[in-house]
Order: C-alpha cells, then structure tokens, then sequence
C-alpha cells in the first residue's frame, strides 16, 4: 500500500520506532507553545487546512484552526486523542498494528467510532522518567500527512531540547 507520493506506509516497527526515539527530557507550557507554533508555521507555509491541538493530561495547552479547517476536523481531533489516550500510542500506531493483523480498529476494538478512531495525526507527548503526560494531534490532511507533520515538529522540539 503507499501514501502520497508513493511512499510506502509505515511499518508497526518503524512507527514504534519514532515513538521510543521521540521521548522529551520535558514538556512544559513553553514547550507546548513552542511544538504549536511550529506546527502551525509549517502548515499555514504548505497551506494545509488543518486544525492542531495539544494537550497535557486534562488540560488544553494550545489549538489553532487554519483556513480550510472546520469544526470537523476539532471532532477528528477528539477522536484521535482519545486512542492515544487509552493506548498510550499514536493513532497511527494503533490503527497500523489492527490492519497488520489482518482487521480494522473499527471492526476489532470494540469501541464506538464516534467517540474514537485510529487515523494518523495524535502522538502521544512522552517525557523520559515520566512516559505520556499528553497528546499532539493534527487533523486536516490524509492520515499519514497528519502523522508526518506531528513526526517533524516533535522532532524539531526534541533536537531543540538537547
């Protein structure tokens, strides 16, 4: 199966990956700001019509709607978080691990769909000694797309850090 510009998906094992190397030393409001910043600067740059959100625990720490965006795409966000939330891995993840056995998070995890889907775009926010305090989620593009962009702000975040 490929994506976009014919790339391959990833893999669970490649999707594991990111997310064992994508660990913070922290994440504080500034830190939260900074990751949505960039986001944002990224998409309005490509003109992606996405809405972000990030989150620590119960608390929203920042969101940002861009033209193109709808109140649907914050319903997609609620829904990505969520499976991040209960997994504790990202949408993508999670969606990618049920197809990988052969089913779809919707026919298999017995979860309402209106409440929870397993698209790419929510990361789990980690930080090292702690595990996943929150979640990054971008909804707007093609699954994959929303998964990439998170991939390079949280990346640009961690080597920031270090």
């Amino acid at each position: 199966m490929t994506a976009g510009q014919g790339r391959a998906l990833p893999t669970v094992d490649e999707l594991e990956a990111q997310e064992a190397r994508l660990v913070l030393p922290h994440f504080t409001y500034d830190d939260a700001w900074a990751l949505g910043s960039l986001l944002a600067e990224l998409s309005r740059e490509r003109e992606a019509p996405v809405a972000i959100d990030i989150r620590r625990g119960g608390q929203q720490l920042f969101h940002c709607a861009l033209p193109g965006s709808s109140a649907d795409n914050d319903a997609w966000i609620d829904r990505k978080r969520r499976v991040v939330e209960r997994y504790g891995a990202s949408s993508f993840l999670v969606g990618t691990r049920f197809r990988a056995k052969g089913s779809s998070f919707e026919d298999s995890s017995r979860l309402d769909p209106d409440r929870y889907a397993a698209h790419g775009g929510s990361f789990p926010i980690a930080v090292k000694g702690t595990g996943v305090v929150g979640t990054v989620t971008v909804s707007g593009l093609p699954q994959e797309e929303d998964h990439a962009l998170v991939v390079e702000a949280l990346e640009w975040l961690l080597g920031r850090m270090s």
